[in-house]
């Protein structure tokens, strides 16, 4: 069955996790551009990842296509020796690979661009969206998600062009319930983005589960005042961003590199399947900082729902309960739901607050700041911006 056969059947979609980042911290993605050319550069590293999370209950493989667009691969000095053809077919053949070893479907996805940020022009734009398109319909993905845009306009020229092809569209937006970055509520971009085509909206990555929960269901109560009709998805952090404004944890000073000690646990996970589903989300996955075990935390939640569990829960006992095996009485102690359910981590790090203070720059689409360029970041571009973080 195709996504919408699935949907329309009340089935419960698992989608999968956060490549950049997971690939990042093996050493096969590099943090800054965040561009995949390990699709055609380190296949082997995609493939197993794309594996862990089919084998922990991901019924989507979505192709690491993202950021693959030719003017972000060329962005700001990015050196990457392949072409955005020859990365997105890398990508498209590996995921059709593993998804046939399962029962999952291929995603074909498409970002923000570069060129957007930098006021090109509606026609510029799509074209770039087009290209990569040409490679989806040429490599027969089954759907095509519209993923991690900031401005509701640009994810519309993105859904329009995917939805040309004829095949079924998602789209997400990285935005919490203050809306795009220009201020436009999440249930106005959901009401544009379904007038423009899409047929599954929601929300993905910048915010932990909990914050695209609630902004899922702003865009859920909005469509249907609207008349309209749609299914939902959400594929969030795997980070807490309780201190988060509009631009999500990029604003967090920890980014990218010192988020660890806000990673959301296992049981963090069951929760945050369970209210999905209760919010009426039925495509449920995760973004940056999900890992594999984080996704069979969702399938194990929904399993009874799904009538299911994934072969990776083999290797993993229900609320802990495998602990009984474990040599240490105390530990065993601990082999039951209501000791994990309750459970309250500390960070081991006394010296260190709970939360943060976001920079906040407040630029967007159209300032000097955000215009993008194919050279290498210059130091004299770069002195302006360290005086002007060091002096906040």
């Amino acid at each position: 069955l195709g996504i919408l056969e699935r949907l329309n059947a009340g089935e419960i979609v698992i989608g999968d996790g956060g490549f950049v980042f997971a690939l990042e911290k093996r050493g096969y993605v590099k943090a800054g551009p965040w561009t995949p050319e390990a699709a055609a550069e380190h296949p082997e590293a995609v493939r197993q990842l794309h594996r862990e999370f089919l084998r922990a209950g991901s019924n989507v493989m979505q192709t690491f296509t993202f950021y693959a667009s030719d003017d972000k691969l060329e962005n700001r000095g990015n050196d990457v020796h392949f072409t955005g053809q020859q990365v997105n077919e890398a990508a498209c053949d590996l995921a059709r690979q593993v998804a046939n070893e399962g029962d999952a479907l291929v995603a074909g996805g498409v970002s923000q661009t570069p060129s957007y940020l930098s006021c090109k022009s509606e026609p510029e734009v799509k074209a770039i969206f087009k290209k990569q398109l040409d490679v989806f319909l040429k490599k027969n993905v089954d759907f095509l998600i519209a993923e991690y845009f900031e401005h509701v306009e640009e994810a519309e020229w993105a859904v329009q062009v995917l939805k040309a092809t004829g095949k079924p569209v998602a789209a997400t937006m990285c935005i919490g319930p203050m809306g795009d970055m220009h201020g436009v509520s999440p249930g106005e971009c959901a009401v544009r983005l379904v007038k423009a085509g899409a047929d599954i909206v929601g929300v993905n990555c910048h915010f932990d589960p909990m914050t695209c929960i609630r902004t899922v269901a702003i865009m859920k109560a909005a469509v249907e005042k609207a008349g309209l009709k749609a299914h939902y998805m959400a594929q969030p952090l795997a980070y807490h961003t309780p201190d988060c404004g509009c631009q999500g944890f990029i604003d967090l000073p920890e980014f990218p590199f010192a988020l660890e000690p806000r990673v959301l646990t296992r049981w963090d996970m069951q929760q945050y399947a369970r209210e999905a589903y209760e919010a009426g989300i039925r495509y449920i996955g995760g973004c940056c900082g999900f890992e594999p075990y984080h996704i069979r935390a969702v399938a194990e939640e929904l399993a009874s729902e799904r009538g299911s569990l994934p072969e990776a829960s083999q290797k993993h006992g229900m609320w802990g309960n495998a602990l009984e095996m474990h040599t240490k009485p105390w530990v065993r102690a601990r082999a039951r739901r209501d000791y994990w359910e309750k459970i309250k981590p500390a960070s081991g790090r006394p010296l260190c607050p709970s939360m943060s203070t976001p920079d906040g720059w407040g630029v967007t689409k159209g300032h000097p700041e955000l215009m993008q360029q194919k050279e290498a970041t210059s130091q004299e571009q770069l002195r302006p911006l360290f005086a002007k973080a060091d002096a906040k």
